[in-house]
């Protein structure tokens, strides 16, 4: 039940993650939305990899671990594709920092939690 709430708070801030752009910020999920359909650009691979991420947790067997890894790293593929392409300084505002760490924090302790659950129940 934690775990599940804990990558439910995960995925929330990481839609929620805000990027500033030259005129406005965007929450992360815009961003990835508009340029999962912007053909041509680079941005696009790591767009798709983030949208099948998240979609990735409405499956299933989402609370495998595998799975859970595999939807942690393709999310994590556009904020690291970001941060590389733009330079770092333009990263250092909360409503960048506060999400992300929520996002990185939060998921791989809730995969931890979920891995411990299957692990007691197998024992």
């Amino acid at each position: 039940m934690a775990a599940t709430i804990l990558k439910t708070v995960s995925i929330l801030a990481y839609l929620f993650i805000i990027l500033m752009g030259t005129m406005t910020a965007i929450p992360l999920v815009i961003w990835l939305l508009f340029t999962a359909f912007d053909f041509g650009n680079l941005d696009q691979i790591f767009a798709v990899l983030g949208i099948f991420g998240i979609l990735l947790n409405l499956v299933k067997w989402k609370n495998n671990v595998p799975p859970a890894i595999l939807s942690f790293l393709m999310m994590l593929s556009p904020v690291i594709s970001r941060i590389i392409q733009v330079p770092f300084e333009q990263f250092n505002y909360l409503l960048f920092q506060i999400p992300l760490a929520i996002f990185i924090i939060g998921y791989p302790v809730s995969i931890i939690l979920t891995a411990r659950r299957q692990k007691e129940k197998t024992a």
